[in-house]
């Protein structure tokens, strides 16, 4: 695991509201030297995915949308807007859970969480009627970015894209990885020992949820504005991974579409 002595972490204050087709890494370039703060080797940058889908211009108008007969039945059931659940189900691969006001999927790119990330708020002035998918390839939204920034700063990052996720057993939502370039995210600490000598098991440590936690102390969920976060002091001496290998395979789900609880 690798050992971390001290951090620092800023928000970029005054970050702009962000539209479709802006050219991020060259906004978050501009507030990193606005905020008089200048890129180190082995920083990470943690942003918002809402930003992100800003930029790539994933708004959806609910009044293009038709609902299928299934965002119907669905909708019923979750008392949600019917073309808000066909977004839902499009951007879907499973269903988890259907009840009143809960809708629980299968992203088409693999994680689990409420409404397949779709948001409806702090998407804009001009947000209503409109929502904002989550990012097409958070992955490649990261590699991205953290090289058009490696490229203004000449040196080495990390980028992590995250969002907000619930947890089946906890109360309150975290921070999470969606995607991350540049850093390590799933490190296996099997084989390994304890202070005490005893060869750990089972140990796999989400580094880069970890770091987007930590991020989310600062970035907020209301009002806050301050989607982009610096985080310094990381030890990233381990080989980079990506927010999909956070992803637990189907085959080792106990919990979410279990047979038993479906």
């Amino acid at each position: 695991m690798p050992t971390t002595q001290h951090l620092e972490a800023w928000a970029l204050q005054n970050f702009p509201n962000v539209k479709g087709g802006d050219d991020l890494a060259t906004l978050i370039w501009a507030a990193l030297h606005d905020n008089r703060l200048t890129l180190q080797p082995n920083d990470v940058l943690v942003i918002a995915s809402k930003v992100v889908s800003k930029a790539e211009n994933r708004w959806v108008d609910l009044s293009t949308v038709t609902p299928s007969a299934r965002a119907e039945e669905l909708a019923a059931i979750t008392h949600k807007d019917p073309r808000f659940v066909e977004l839902v189900l499009r951007e879907s691969v499973a269903i988890s859970r259907a009840r009143p006001h809960v809708l629980i999927v299968q992203h088409r790119l693999g994680w689990v969480s409420a409404n397949a990330g779709i948001d409806q708020s702090n998407v804009g002035e001009n947000g209503e009627g409109k929502v904002l998918l989550l990012p097409q390839n958070p992955d490649a939204s990261a590699q991205h970015l953290r090289e058009a920034l490696e490229k203004h700063s000449g040196c080495s990052i990390g980028v992590v894209i995250t969002d907000t996720h619930g947890r089946p057993f906890r109360m309150g939502n975290v921070n999470i990885a969606l995607g991350a370039s540049g850093l390590p995210t799933l490190i296996d600490q099997r084989g390994e020992k304890d202070r005490y000598g005893r060869v750990l098991q089972a140990t796999l440590t989400g580094y880069a949820d970890q770091v987007a936690a930590a991020a989310g102390l600062l970035m907020g969920e209301a009002n806050e504005g301050q989607p982009i976060i610096l985080i310094r002091g990381l030890n990233l001496n381990r080989p980079y991974g990506t927010g999909r290998d956070l992803i637990r395979p189907a085959e080792q789900d106990l919990y979410v579409f279990s047979k038993e609880t479906s």
